[in-house]
């Protein structure tokens, strides 16, 4: 009789501890999404509404505009986007091969200068050569002046990145590389049959952050790209917001009404419009992404 009533008490303390948790977390995640819902309903609200009210998780005057404005030229966007496609599937293909390879060296204790290369590493994070240095270098000696290359090369490597695959590197046993080694694989047959295929969360979590990285990026089309159909994405739509003011400007500075020109609607809209892809594709990756976030922060 006490061992059921004690089995019941259990089930109703976890029971409740389970509901306040999953509570919690549903309360945590519609906090976290009514941002993103403001933003929609920000780049589908007038801008004489935003001007007057602001903004709401519900337009108080449905517009179109801003979207009309961004795909004026459908084409332009279209191109731009295959642009930011490209540079970001080369780069974190690139990336995540190169960090990989340099992170299985340093990794191996039987390497014998592998003191000396993290010290390399590491020593970047410190210090670097400044922009100009940098701006130079890449047009000067690797003629990346309106190059795709310009908008792929300077994002491959990251050493907080590698550090973090270092660690995921070190999880796989030894005793594999070992074995293969008695059975005559070389480094690189090691590498590709036996090391990557263990590295699945790693890939997935370090791959998301350089692809990340690539998409959002718009510094580096800005110092390196002069011709329009090299834009990226997020640099063609910051050269149209840039456009956009410039006009207002000049038609407030005349006198002329600017209430219905979209400014901070188009603001939302191309927020909707560069983050829609990356929506799509985490949750693709998510499951390798929380579990080697978690590895990641074990390890090492």
């Amino acid at each position: 009789m006490n061992n059921s009533i004690s089995v019941k008490v259990k089930d109703r303390s976890s029971f409740l501890f389970y509901f306040v948790c999953y509570l919690f977390v549903v309360i945590v995640a519609v906090i976290s999404l009514i941002p993103f819902l403001m933003l929609i309903s920000g780049s589908f609200t007038s801008e004489h509404a935003i001007r007057f009210s602001g903004y709401s998780l519900i337009p108080k005057e449905w517009s179109l505009s801003a979207y009309e404005l961004i795909f004026k030229t459908p084409m332009t966007v279209i191109h731009a986007y295959g642009v930011s496609i490209l540079i970001t599937v080369a780069g974190t293909a690139i990336g995540l091969f190169v960090t990989t390879m340099a992170a299985y060296v340093i990794s191996r204790k039987d390497f014998k200068y592998r003191n000396v290369l993290s010290f390399f590493f590491y020593f970047t994070t410190l210090f670097n050569g400044g922009m100009l240095s940098t701006y130079i270098f890449y047009i000067r000696y690797y003629h990346l002046k309106d190059s795709l290359w310009a908008l792929i090369i300077p994002g491959l490597f990251n050493v907080f990145y590698l550090l973090i695959m270092r660690s995921f590197v070190s999880s796989v046993p030894s005793a594999l590389i070992e074995s293969a080694e008695i059975d005559g694989a070389g480094e690189y047959r090691t590498f590709f049959q036996i090391i990557l295929p263990l590295l699945q969360s790693g890939l997935a979590t370090i791959g998301l952050f350089i692809a990340l990285g690539y998409w959002n990026d718009w510094y580096n089309a800005m110092l390196y790209i002069n011709s329009t159909d090299k834009y990226p994405l997020q640099y063609m739509l910051y050269t149209l917001m840039q456009k956009t003011e410039a006009m207002s400007r000049i038609a407030s500075s005349a006198g002329i009404p600017v209430m219905d020109m979209p400014t901070q609607s188009l603001k939302m809209a191309m927020a909707v419009v560069a983050t829609g892809p990356i929506v799509l594709v985490y949750p693709f990756v998510q499951k390798y992404f929380v579990k080697g976030i978690t590895i990641g922060s074990v390890k090492g």
